[in-house]
């Protein structure tokens, strides 16, 4: 059998979970995740995982918040006052949007709170700061 190495494409079938248990992405009923280790595509932690192991093999993992999605960035929340924000834009706690910044790049926000003097935007990856747990099984070696 063939070990999974740096430079090999695979594929794999995952479940990631938080520490509490609550899944939140699997592939089990869907199409399976194929990547290349090494290059960069998936979160490092989830990728290095697979590495060493043989097609058929399981096994699970926990990835701290700095192999995963990073740590949640204080930075990246920001407070706008109302009259900031366009008023033909609804702003709801949870609700993604798009926003554009001043060089032009386009970031995706969650809308975080929301009183009547102002709304907060949070920037970070709703996973970023947390431990994932994940339930992974290598189906391929190529």
């Amino acid at each position: 059998m063939t070990k999974a190495k740096n430079g090999d494409t695979v594929k794999i079938q995952y479940t990631g979970k938080l520490e509490d248990g609550t899944v939140f992405e699997t592939s089990t009923d869907g199409e399976p995740l194929q990547f290349t280790i090494g290059a960069r595509k998936i979160m490092p932690g989830l990728e290095q995982a697979v590495v060493g192991m043989n097609p058929g093999e399981s096994k699970t993992v926990k990835i701290p918040s700095d192999k995963g999605y990073g740590p949640h960035r204080k930075e990246m929340v920001m407070e706008l006052n109302r009259n900031q924000v366009p008023e033909n834009i609804k702003t709801e706690v949870g609700q993604q949007l798009q926003m554009t910044k001043p060089d032009g790049q386009i970031l995706l926000v969650r809308v975080t709170d929301v009183s009547e003097s102002s709304v907060t935007f949070d920037a970070n990856h709703p996973l970023a700061g947390k431990d994932l747990t994940f339930d992974i099984k290598l189906l391929e070696v190529a």
